[in-house]
């Protein structure tokens, strides 16, 4: 017995050797910063790089932590649904008292459950959207040299479950975050490193991570099947889409129309191949792959491709195609949709993160009381236009049964006609 005590002493004994050893090799000082406007100044390009507006528009994320503790979150109710074991919480973020606990499904009381509910929220949604938490109230913020590159320090004064942590956010040339190192009350270690490099892009138009790894032992933390999305939105494009026929839509084979009497164009939609003429012009385009377009001057073929012409041709096929199908378009991919309020009533914000020729554009649909859109306001990303609006009018359910505007109107009293529009099959 004597032997066995003796061993497990032993072994106690360098497990404490090592673990100091361990500590005195990787613990880091909190590192000091520089506070002030330089600081902010950094952490608005890291706003700006991670889309902080969308996150604030944000309706719903979801996730786990560890596979262990599953999350949704309605953001705009202040409402998170959290589920562990045999438990489900229903927690109110802004009002405590108002929380549910319910076990095996049963409406209970415990308090205590609810608030350790509470503390994993807190825990484990920051390891899900700590980049758009910078500015939150008790939030201070300094400039950090880390490897001769600017680094973001972030020290949480007050708030959350552990006040006092800090987290030094370590950001690429786009001042977008990929990694941080902590300094927090949890983790008796100073500086360990976690990465922010696995991210996911979700239907809100905001990136998300999936897991991170950290530099202590090798962890690795899954936040499962990351989504965030906006529901009412969602349901209003619905609306929208079902308001102009969007299902004959997807069936129409033909479209044409054309744009101020000046460009004509017509649209196989099934093989997505358009024939687009202006001036002498005519190009038979082929929008997803290019180079098999084929340009025609005064009706004939150029053995010899322009590939000015032929750009010239998608950027006015991509523009002018917008102004006839814009409504249809509200689910494509890299479409991010809000619900704004226009005097008091649900307008859609759609803002297009990628594709066409102009990405970072949005446009606020306003609708007439059947969900027929009636005009929009334009931002386009380049700063031309800043609420701009234009008319969307004399709809006509074409031969394949989908609705298409025939006339706009913007600026001061322009008229844009689309021409003889037709929808066949």
């Amino acid at each position: 017995m004597k032997k066995l005590f003796k061993f497990i002493g032993i072994i106690l004994l360098l497990l404490i050797v090592a673990g100091g050893i361990y500590y005195f090799a990787n613990n880091e000082p909190l590192p000091e910063g520089k506070k002030g406007k330089e600081a902010d100044a950094l952490a608005i390009k890291m706003f700006n790089a991670i889309n902080h507006q969308a996150f604030e528009k944000t309706e719903i994320l979801k996730w786990s932590f560890r596979n262990k503790h599953f999350y949704t979150w309605h953001k705009q109710e202040n409402i998170v649904h959290i589920s562990w074991a045999n438990y489900k919480v229903t927690l109110n973020t802004k009002d405590f008292e108002k929380s549910e606990l319910y076990i095996d499904g049963k409406l209970s009381k415990n308090n205590e459950l609810i608030k350790q509910a509470q503390n994993y929220f807190n825990n484990d949604s920051f390891w899900l959207i700590a980049p758009f938490k910078i500015f939150d109230k008790g939030t201070e913020r300094s400039i950090v040299k880390h490897n001769n590159k600017d680094a973001l320090l972030i020290t949480y004064k007050s708030g959350g479950s552990t006040p006092g942590d800090s987290y030094l956010w370590i950001l690429d040339e786009n001042y977008f975050p990929i990694s941080y190192k902590m300094w927090t009350t949890i983790i008796p270690i100073g500086g360990v490193s976690a990465t922010w490099s696995d991210w996911k892009n979700t239907e809100a138009g905001i990136k998300l991570p999936t897991k991170h790894k950290l530099s202590l032992f090798g962890m690795e933390l899954n936040m499962g099947e990351v989504k965030a999305y906006n529901e009412r939105a969602n349901e209003l494009s619905y609306k929208i889409l079902k308001a102009i026929k969007h299902k004959n839509y997807k069936k129409t084979y033909y479209l044409e129309w054309s744009f101020a009497g000046k460009r004509h164009f017509k649209w196989d939609k099934e093989k997505h191949i358009v024939d687009v003429s202006w001036d002498d012009f005519r190009v038979n385009l082929f929008p997803a792959d290019i180079e098999k377009s084929t340009v025609y001057f005064k009706d004939e073929k150029q053995e010899i491709q322009d590939e000015k012409i032929v750009k010239r041709a998608w950027n006015i096929f991509n523009n002018d195609s917008f102004w006839l199908v814009a409504p249809h378009k509200l689910f494509d991919d890299g479409v991010v949709r809000n619900i704004e309020k226009v005097n008091d009533k649900d307008a859609l914000r759609v803002t297009y993160t990628s594709g066409g020729t102009t990405p970072g554009d949005s446009y606020v649909w306003i609708l007439d009381s059947t969900f027929v859109p009636k005009s929009y306001k334009m931002y386009l990303k380049n700063g031309r236009m800043n609420g701009t609006p234009a008319t969307w009018e004399d709809w006509i359910t074409t031969e394949s049964g989908t609705l298409l505007p025939t006339n706009h109107t913007f600026g001061k009293g322009r008229k844009l006609s689309m021409g003889t529009v037709k929808g066949y099959n």
